[in-house]
């Protein structure tokens, strides 16, 4: 949504270095369609039941993406209205993509340049600007909280996790990569249980009897028909491609598929190995 589609064309290509988030052989995402839809549809199930919708965001590109969604779906009436709360450096990092809407798609750019349209603002959104508030938060009405950090490793979104955890009325809706030995990921997979810091720093364990969902079509990371289909589809055909960023059978498994089908040089680089590009 916020983005212009990526660029294949070029005077001259050498040299790609290319993620593999989810460059594994099983590793297919949902359109962006059924994503919203899917959002939409759980978010509506958790208010019906006057559960709250927990989302822990990174707070730069996901929340963004994600923000201009819930705004439309709500305005449409697709979604329930409910208050929507921001914590932690969501607003920010928001305020920086708002001050440079050149860097932004043409829609967007145009809304905010030529309709003073700012797609960041709505009046479901409120920043929470005081830890204080919280709490009101916590015990107040049905809502939905994007708060970071995205993958349950700190940040605000540890405080209403930690209360919300124990009621299987309240949805968490994960809209990011959870990196494997991360609280999130834990919860993500089917945790009963885990352990946290309480607000005086002691270890407690905290029952998990929330619902947990994944949506995958919102990542940051294209899948890996998609990542196959941009990189085999470069004019003119790089000399190289590094393939990095990426879980390790994820890396050579991808490397050697684009090496046997764009018979293109591909590299799985080791941890501090050194390239020389001439």
């Amino acid at each position: 949504m916020l983005l212009e589609a990526a660029a294949t064309e070029f005077p001259r290509v050498e040299t790609i270095i290319t993620e593999s988030t989810y460059g594994g052989p099983d590793d297919v995402m949902p359109s962006r369609a059924e994503s919203e839809k899917l959002l939409a549809r759980i978010i509506n199930e958790t208010l019906e039941n006057k559960g709250k919708v927990l989302i822990p965001v990174p707070a730069v590109g996901r929340v963004q993406e994600i923000m201009p969604i819930i705004n439309d779906y709500m305005k449409r009436k697709i979604m329930k209205e409910a208050p929507v709360f921001l914590e932690g450096m969501i607003s920010e990092a928001t305020a920086i993509h708002t001050a440079y809407p050149e860097y932004l798609s043409r829609e967007v750019r145009h809304n905010i340049l030529h309709e003073e349209t700012n797609p960041f603002q709505s009046d479901y959104f409120t920043i929470v600007k005081h830890p204080s508030l919280r709490q009101s938060i916590i015990e107040g009405d049905p809502c939905v909280v994007l708060a970071t950090s995205g993958m349950l490793e700190g940040g605000p979104v540890i405080e209403y996790f930690r209360n919300w955890a124990d009621n299987s009325n309240n949805t968490m809706i994960f809209v990011s990569y959870q990196i494997e030995g991360t609280m999130g990921r834990r919860v993500q997979k089917g945790a009963s249980e885990v352990t946290m810091m309480d607000n005086q720093g002691r270890l407690m364990a905290v029952e998990v009897k929330l619902r947990s969902e994944t949506i995958s079509g919102f990542s940051g990371h294209s899948d890996r028909r998609q990542l196959i289909n941009y990189l085999t589809q470069f004019t003119p055909k790089p000399e190289r491609i590094f393939v990095c960023h990426g879980e390790k059978s994820k890396t050579t498994d991808m490397a050697d598929f684009i090496y046997r089908k764009g018979r293109i040089n591909t590299i799985v680089p080791a941890a501090m190995e050194t390239y020389r590009l001439l």
